[in-house]
């Protein structure tokens, strides 16, 4: 933890050990780790720092506690459609209908809000536009992904597909490969 802290002389810090299960100092510039204060430093600042680190480590837990919760309040799995629209900065700039994307990200999350727009207005269905309008070969089947499980596709997009209610479309949704709308069908 930070010297300016707990008023540390500059080349010394405050570390945890993990086997011990106690604070100890260590010298950034000697390398030299000792139970002991340096000159000078008020023993009592080891106090301050347990204090610190136990509320640093309760905050951690809390955490991980709430993540852990909401992975069992979320599916197990998800099936989706989506549809992608993808541009020239794009991991792979080429899709099934143009060998080379030539649009911009800006140009790229237009088309897709025009998209979002006609599914929203009922003019057209997600599964119906991705089938002609998708750059992802999902489009053969009109944007069906099946189902998945956390860890088999890219963070953002998977972050967005569990947080979909069944039935529910997701707002643009950036990704390497372009930028998506999602649609949650299981």
């Amino acid at each position: 933890m930070s010297s300016a802290k707990y008023n540390l002389p500059n080349d010394w810090e405050l570390r945890w050990s993990r086997s011990r299960n106690l604070p100890y100092f260590y010298n950034r510039t000697s390398t030299e780790s000792r139970w002991q204060a340096p000159d000078g430093v008020d023993p009592n600042v080891i106090l301050a720092f347990q204090k610190d680190y136990q509320n640093q480590q309760q905050q951690q837990e809390e955490a991980a506690a709430e993540t852990r919760a909401e992975k069992a309040d979320s599916p197990r799995r998800v099936r989706v459609s989506h549809l992608l629209v993808k541009h020239t900065e794009s991991r792979r700039p080429s899709s099934w209908r143009e060998p080379t994307i030539t649009r911009t990200k800006d140009e790229a999350l237009e088309r897709l809000k025009g998209f979002q727009s006609k599914i929203e207005s009922g003019e057209a269905q997600l599964s119906e536009l991705a089938a002609t309008e998708s750059d992802c070969s999902s489009a053969k089947k009109s944007g069906d992904l099946g189902f998945f499980e956390r860890g088999q596709m890219q963070p953002e997009f998977e972050r967005a597909s569990f947080a979909l209610q069944i039935g529910e479309m997701s707002s643009p949704i950036w990704t390497d490969s372009g930028v998506h709308l999602i649609h949650r069908t299981g």
